[in-house]
């Protein structure tokens, strides 16, 4: 019996997750998040800002913390696109060991997409073949699969932090903003589309907070469960409202988590461009991804 910490630490949080793993099975005993926004000024140009540096810091001090107070025996950090693509990424891996002494694993984008595929295995029916995608704020990962196996995967610099920078959309966004993005996505993916073809997946599990924010947008005052289906018609409807919708209507609107409110309207173009693209007709949410994919390998 061992309590372990898993870190992922996103371009937009720092996730931790603490467990009690015994002989195979695992009770978890913590789940919680803190706003970092690493890719807050600087990730167009692939570096941290100074800012964005000293809030992961700050963060990783947080959970640390947390981390201590249950006497965890092992602690895992994983760090994803933000740290592995800014030129000083390592700078801030070598931080962390030096003022918290804290050991971080900077991960690829195929182990990442690896990682999640595992997590949303273990806790979602992956009975017919699947297109997963979460949305992260440096990257976007895809992967197609089943229960059994993956068919293909890829990482993609897609991440919504990242689309932010880079286009710096208009409040609301503008018809032709709205144009050059999906172009932009459409051309980009055109690998995922050619696969989707291939392998003919009948579902797409979204496992990130921007399916969070959708099912709790949707399903609201309830709180989304993973497994919660989404009405495609509804979820078009939303898609609609929010691409006229200022930021501060949408920090109005019920359901909404506040801290994904300046990126959702991009995310939500990033998926109706994969579900128009595919015809995939069902989606699903999934909350579990990367953390609990470093679970399950614990659990063989």
């Amino acid at each position: 019996m061992s309590k372990i910490a898993i870190i992922d630490l996103g371009t937009n949080t720092f996730n931790l997750l603490i467990a009690l793993v015994n002989k195979g099975s695992t009770d978890i005993l913590y789940s919680g998040k803190q706003e970092v926004k690493l890719g807050k000024g600087g990730i167009d140009k692939n570096e941290i800002g100074q800012e964005a540096f000293q809030r992961g810091i700050h963060a990783l001090q947080i959970h640390l913390n947390t981390i201590r107070e249950h006497q965890c025996s092992l602690i895992k950090a994983f760090a994803t696109s933000a740290i592995r693509s800014a030129s000083n990424g390592v700078l801030f891996v070598e931080t962390a060991q030096q003022q918290l002494g804290l050991e971080i694993e900077i991960i690829s984008g195929l182990r990442e997409a690896e990682l999640i595929y595992k997590g949303v295995r273990q806790f979602t029916d992956l009975q017919m073949t699947s297109v997963i995608m979460d949305i992260g704020g440096g990257s976007t990962e895809f992967i197609i699969g089943n229960k059994k196996q993956i068919f293909w995967s890829r990482s993609y610099d897609l991440g919504v932090s990242r689309l932010l920078e880079v286009y710096k959309p208009s409040d609301p966004i503008t018809p032709k903003q709205i144009i050059e993005i999906e172009n932009h996505l459409s051309e980009q993916l055109v690998d995922l589309f050619d696969q989707c073809e291939k392998n003919i997946p009948g579902k797409l599990i979204g496992s990130s907070g921007s399916f969070e924010t959708f099912a709790a947008m949707l399903s609201y005052p309830d709180e989304p469960k993973s497994g919660y289906l989404y009405n495609l018609e509804a979820l078009a409807g939303l898609h609609s409202s929010l691409l006229t919708s200022t930021l501060a209507e949408r920090l109005a609107t019920p359901g909404m988590i506040s801290m994904r409110a300046d990126m959702i309207v991009l995310s939500s173009l990033l998926v109706q461009t994969v579900l128009r693209t595919t015809g995939i007709r069902v989606m699903e949410y999934s909350s579990a991804a990367l953390k609990e994919g470093v679970l399950s390998e614990f659990l063989g």
